[in-house]
């Protein structure tokens, strides 16, 4: 991390009891990933690995007892490791990462979990509607009838990373409309937007349009109302975007290795940016493309690593679950533990497709499966402080508003490996996703596939809870 970037101690949180021994190899795995492959991925600017540390185990008690009656009740499966002392210390991204002599003016951060990106082009899906609508937008069915959401939101993952501002925009105002857990807005690292479901979203914006004012216009002199409201998450969404589109980092994703983007389609049949166009008697998106040093562009190219589709992936892990019965020594050898380090990368680079039924293909598969995985469900935090005409210089990256300007940061975060261990689960969830969506989404718009649904009892879907 960067010098003057604030440290703040990060403890674990464990499902299960494990020694000290397994909580410290765990915590190294995870700076050595970040520090040895997604540096590599994202670039030294955007990741900040932490290293680890040991607290005072009273310190580590004390702490978990605070904090307890605050979390969610979903996170409360897991406790707090108080018997390590082990943690790592990470930067507070809420804050600016790059200079100190803003840290005395308030700072406004948004944390975005911008979801995959892409449509799969892989030859091994089975369902056609895997090709024209995306994971995200026919996940929001299923979430919405297990109870998780009231409604399902109008962002689509593909309209934010298509590089096209009006559809970019589009995609934030959509966030801001229905944040899930997918958008967080904070102010000097407090949170203070992240809209609920249960939640009237005009109320939240006029307050979050209050706690906006000072940033966006200093002077005051916008009047109060809707149209102020209105303005200031357009200033808001303004300045999102064309951080997204910036680079504060040399590293180019697409000087080191690079799956055709092309290769997807580059918009979503669900989206409702899309289906606006379609009423409006208009067939084709323009996609504009990323910037190839924006941050954007390279967590898509490490989403992009999954370049089999869950579908072709799976037959290749259990080649390596029945290689790993008959050799089970050999887990340490093919490092699907760790160590996660210079060796591990540089396999991950392989973008061959052609299956020459080694277990080595299936391994690199795998591995590279895993990482976009991670990809997939990472968040980018925009950082931003009111900046001065004469403190900004060519040295410091600044964005342009009507009234104002800032000076930012842009960095990833939750960027912990997915585990091996959950490739047989999204296999499952995929296929729930894609038959909850073709009977219950999909055959209400095309009465030919209601009357086959209706004929048809193999076609009868049984929803669990996961």
């Amino acid at each position: 991390p960067s010098e003057t970037a604030p440290m703040w101690p990060s403890c674990c949180w464990y499902s299960g009891s494990f020694t000290s021994e397994e909580i410290l190899h765990h915590l190294q795995n995870i700076v050595d990933f970040g520090k040895h492959v997604m540096k590599q991925f994202f670039g030294e600017n955007y990741v900040h690995h932490g290293e680890i540390i040991q607290l005072p185990l009273d310190f580590v008690r004390q702490l978990c007892l605070k904090i307890q009656p605050e979390r969610p009740e979903s996170r409360c499966d897991k406790d707090m490791d108080t018997l390590s002392g082990y943690a790592m210390c990470l930067p507070n991204l809420t804050r600016l990462q790059t200079y100190r002599f803003v840290e005395h003016r308030p700072i406004l951060c948004i944390e975005i979990k911008p979801k995959c990106g892409f449509i799969p082009f892989s030859s091994h899906v089975s369902q056609e509607i895997k090709h024209k609508v995306c994971r995200y937008c026919m996940h929001q069915h299923l979430k919405v009838a297990n109870g998780k959401w009231k409604r399902p939101s109008k962002y689509c993952p593909l309209d934010l990373f298509s590089g096209n501002k009006q559809r970019m925009h589009f995609a934030l105002k959509s966030l801001l409309q229905e944040a899930q857990n997918n958008l967080k807005i904070f102010k000097n690292g407090e949170l203070i937007y992240g809209c609920k479901d249960d939640q009237e979203c005009v109320s939240d914006w006029n307050e979050l349009a209050r706690h906006l004012k000072p940033f966006f216009f200093p002077s005051n002199g916008l009047v109060s109302g809707p149209h102020c409201t209105r303005t200031i998450v357009k200033e808001l969404i303004h300045v999102i975007t064309m951080t997204l589109l910036s680079s504060t980092d040399a590293c180019r994703a697409g000087d080191m290795k690079t799956v055709p983007v092309s290769q997807g389609r580059s918009y979503c049949e669900a989206s409702a940016f899309n289906k606006e166009l379609v009423r409006n008697g208009k067939h084709k998106l323009e996609s504009s493309g990323l910037p190839k040093d924006c941050l954007l562009y390279k967590t898509l190219q490490a989403q992009m690593l999954d370049m089999l589709d869950i579908e072709g992936l799976y037959p290749l892990y259990t080649r390596v679950e029945q290689y790993l019965e008959e050799f089970p020594e050999e887990r340490s050898t093919l490092q699907i533990d760790g160590p996660y380090n210079e060796a591990f990368y540089e396999k991950l680079l392989d973008l061959s497709t052609e299956d020459d039924g080694t277990i080595a293909f299936a391994l690199t598969k795998v591995q590279q499966y895993r990482i976009a995985m991670t990809a997939k469900d990472c968040s980018i935090m925009i950082s931003l402080s009111p900046c001065l005409q004469d403190e900004c210089s060519e040295q410091r990256p600044v964005v342009l508003a009507s009234k104002s300007r800032f000076t930012f940061s842009v960095s990833v975060l939750d960027l912990d490996l997915k585990p091996y261990e959950s490739i047989p689960h999204q296999y499952k969830l995929d296929g729930k996703i894609v038959n909850y969506y073709l009977k219950n989404v999909q055959a209400k718009d095309d009465p030919v596939m209601s009357s086959l649904f209706k004929e048809n009892e193999d076609c009868t879907l049984v929803l669990h809870k996961v």
